[in-house]
């Protein structure tokens, strides 16, 4: 979710509460130095934070129903808080506790941001090397933007991909390799001159760099910033978020209740939303981030290499008044301010089949706070970090967060597709004899699809594994389609809408859930 609400890992919501921005310190001579706080948090309040949340986020839990959740405090270079609440999976009695492991989501791309800033800081790459420079394969449909379109560019968002672009992809199953690939069927706005949120550019970039360092990008990210950290539960594999006995499973919200139906698998995007670890493990990288690289007496990452990627790099979203700030990203990062002015770090993830996450550290207090639950989003995640941003800024909560941040995160969850909400007629016009429709289609972007008999109605498979729906008569030459995916959860109906040309077999078909930008159009092969 996005910052613009997209379901794949959205953007500091904060920025809906923006009042001013700071911007970082500039280094000094004494490039490596830990940066000094400069604004004093009085001990009660941390105090009453802690204090207020174990009530704070039963509250919480109890309103929006979700089944676990981790919640982290670090504040001068130590862990103030870690704590679990809930279970880990719904029905079941194992607890959530801090070392328990959840799926990140977009969280990865902070991550990501400091595993590149550890390449920078060994020569292997500059945030301004160009993709192709160590993926020679990559191309863009601007030739020119292509060789020149930079990691700086892709963490940043502003490369000109549209909005998302290859998630859709990712949802019938290509891998990455074939989803970078096809990154150049895409049009493209100006390149530069354009916020748009993309997982496939990130992990272009991410990529990019792990080809200079002659290693996959999961196995880059543990030897340079895992294993040396000292975060023994994080990875960039799903197959090792499996693997571990204490984790959580992703849940979605089925009326009034949450359950564990499919578990998301984003190895595809493992830089941009891959990346699993639990509470604990994280409140050790946020602690090495908000000492600009520095970490129990060691400059793990330099400032100059981490400080792009915590400072202002693009505007994310315009201000819609005078009187409300624009909101800003970095490289992998959010930027913004908190209530009191200053600046602020943070992202939110999320996974429309069963993650929420939320981070926020405010560096001129070296204060840090780290959210993570096991439900869909419903504004939970946001609420307790709001909360408690609340209490060190001011020493109480300012509003109901939770009361805000649900009506906004509800569409996330809502199903997708051109016939959601419709009934079907009761006398619809009939469709040509089934056979007519059957056979093998092509597309450019998509690759192709067969539309098969099976009995008395028609199956549709899509995708390099052979993804199966069945297809329902609607309307004529108008059939419906029930796609489950990250980005089309339970309940969405789309339209797949196939043509004819003078009485013999189909020519061609659309299938509306794909339609975005016109690509959702294949041919009869």
């Amino acid at each position: 979710m996005s910052d613009h609400l997209d379901r794949r890992g959205f953007v500091t919501l904060a920025g809906i509460l923006t009042t001013g921005i700071v911007m970082p310190p500039k280094a000094t001579a004494a490039a490596d130095e830990p940066v000094k706080k400069i604004a004093v948090v009085p001990a009660s309040q941390i105090h009453d934070a802690r204090e207020a949340l174990d009530g704070l986020a039963r509250d919480i839990m109890r309103r929006s129903g979700i089944p676990g959740m981790a919640v982290a405090i670090v504040a001068d270079s130590k862990v103030a808080f870690a704590r679990g609440y809930g279970v880990r999976r719904a029905g079941e009695p194992s607890p959530v506790d801090p070392d328990t492991v959840f799926q990140l989501a977009s969280l990865s791309k902070s991550i990501a941001a400091t595993v590149v800033a550890r390449q920078v800081d060994a020569g292997l790459v500059t945030w301004d090397t160009p993709i192709v420079a160590h993926l020679p394969w990559f191309q863009l449909a601007d030739p020119w933007v292509g060789q020149h379109v930079t990691i700086a560019d892709m963490f940043s968002h502003r490369s000109g991909l549209p909005d998302h672009g290859g998630d859709d992809l990712e949802d019938i199953g290509f891998d990455r390799r074939t989803i970078l690939e096809r990154l150049r069927l895409l049009p493209l706005q100006r390149f530069r001159d354009n916020y748009a949120y993309t997982n496939f550019g990130i992990t272009a970039a991410a990529e990019a760099a792990a080809s200079a360092s002659g290693k996959d990008w999961a196995g880059l990210s543990e030897e340079v910033l895992y294993a040396p950290l000292g975060l023994s539960s994080t990875s960039s594999r799903f197959a090792d978020f499996e693997r571990r006995t204490n984790r959580v499973v992703g849940h979605v919200r089925t009326g009034d209740v949450y359950e564990a139906r499919l578990q998301r698998n984003p190895d595809a995007q493992s830089p941009a939303g891959g990346v699993s670890a639990s509470v604990n493990d994280l409140a050790r990288w946020m602690i090495m981030v908000l000492g600009t690289g520095n970490l129990d007496g060691r400059q793990f990452i330099s400032q100059k290499a981490l400080l792009p990627a915590v400072s202002v790099q693009s505007v994310s979203q315009r201000s819609a008044s005078a009187d409300v700030l624009p909101r800003f990203y970095g490289y992998g990062f959010g930027v913004g301010a908190d209530s009191a002015g200053r600046l602020e770090w943070s992202h939110s993830g999320a996974f429309g089949l069963g993650a929420a996450t939320r981070y926020v550290m405010i560096p001129a207090t070296g204060i840090g706070i780290a959210v993570l639950t096991n439900a869909a989003p419903c504004g939970a995640a946001e609420a307790i970090a709001a909360s408690l941003v609340d209490y060190i800024d001011m020493g109480r909560v300012s509003r109901d967060w939770l009361a805000l941040f649900a009506p906004l995160l509800k569409p996330l969850t809502a199903p997708v597709g051109d016939l959601v909400g419709k009934t079907a007629l009761a006398n619809p016009a009939p469709a040509a004899p089934l056979a007519s429709y059957a056979g093998t289609y092509a597309n450019p972007y998509f690759g192709g699809l067969t539309i098969d008999i099976g009995g008395d109605h028609l199956q549709l498979k899509i995708g390099p594994k052979s993804l199966s729906y069945p297809l329902r008569h609607w309307q004529g030459d108008v059939f419906a389609i029930s796609p489950v995916s990250e980005n089309e959860l339970y309940g969405s109906l789309s339209s797949v809408t196939f043509r004819h040309a003078d009485g013999h077999a189909a020519t061609d078909l659309t299938i509306d859930y794909l339609n975005q930008g016109g690509a959702g159009r294949f041919i009869r092969a």
